[in-house]
């Protein structure tokens, strides 16, 4: 039998010496199914899911068929958790929670800027084991950026590590990107209304993968966001995490990849910060 150890000691030994493969992998799917696609999308290339804020095109489609047979090709014995194989088959999702390595990937993230001609998209990859983020990769082509973050190792921008987010400055009101209306129930919708209070400034958020990435280099104070769908929140876990950054649920733990949570959850540049936001949706619920 293998054990789980053994397991994650082959990850550790994978990230030492094919991290920049899996980057390259994340170009490549980019550069073949989502840059060609950008602001050239038919109309037929776009369906809506469960809503109009909820689309996916045939370049959401594409690129998770390129990363899901790159990557499992890359580390034998993985599988793969996909925003679009998910749709397809919902039971998939439970491997999160399984013994395998497990690829957690949203091919495109922000897929309504995406269709409206935005650059503020981007590709999230993450590789997990037993729920545990071990690395992720945040690419944003139109933007030409990418931060990958390893656990316990650190984050890189552009191949520059990725200085500690750090401390707001004091005085200011904290910036809080929130969940889309459309993804709330009535019970979130009272807990966010504890943003709008002395000291908090709360905005819409874009992309998720790239308001995480803002919250790690120091842009954006923090996010509350409600709902748990992993492929949204892995890579920008981990990036926060190895930014100096905490996240917490808000009844106060750690957000758990797994589900569970008591929602809106937090994710914020420093502890105190995550404090902070997490007693105010506490307060507003």
């Amino acid at each position: 039998m293998i054990e789980t150890q053994d397991i994650k000691e082959s990850i550790d030994d994978f990230l030492a010496r094919q991290a920049a493969d899996v980057e390259r992998v994340v170009r490549e799917a980019a550069a073949a199914e989502i840059t060609p696609r950008f602001r050239q999308l038919a109309d037929g290339d776009v369906v809506q899911k469960s809503g109009p804020h909820d689309l996916v095109t045939v370049a959401d489609r594409r690129a998770e068929e390129h990363l899901t047979r790159e990557l499992t090709a890359l580390l034998p014995g993985s599988v793969v958790v996909g925003e679009e194989a998910v749709h397809a088959d919902p039971a998939s999702y439970d491997a999160i929670a399984g013994g395998a390595p497990v690829w957690i990937v949203d091919p495109v993230d922000g897929t309504r800027q995406f269709v409206h001609g935005d650059p503020g998209f981007c590709t999230l990859v993450a590789l997990a084991l037993d729920g545990v983020v071990l690395a992720s990769w945040t690419y944003a082509p139109a933007l030409d950026t990418f931060a990958v973050a390893v656990r316990g190792r650190g984050a890189t921008l552009n191949g520059t590590r990725l200085e500690r987010a750090g401390a707001p400055a004091p005085g200011r009101p904290l910036t809080v990107a929130t969940s889309h209306p459309d993804f709330t129930t009535e019970d979130q919708k009272r807990s966010l209304l504890g943003l709008y209070a002395e000291g908090l400034a709360p905005r819409p958020c874009g992309s998720a993968g790239l308001e995480y990435l803002a919250v790690a280099r120091g842009e954006l104070d923090a996010i509350a966001f409600t709902w748990e769908l992993a492929w949204d929140h892995a890579a920008g876990l981990l990036l926060v995490e190895e930014a100096g950054g905490a996240h917490l649920t808000r009844d106060g733990v750690p957000f758990a990849l797994t589900g569970g949570n008591a929602l809106p959850f937090t994710a914020a540049r420093d502890e105190a910060t995550a404090r902070r936001v997490a007693q105010a949706l506490a307060e507003g619920a």
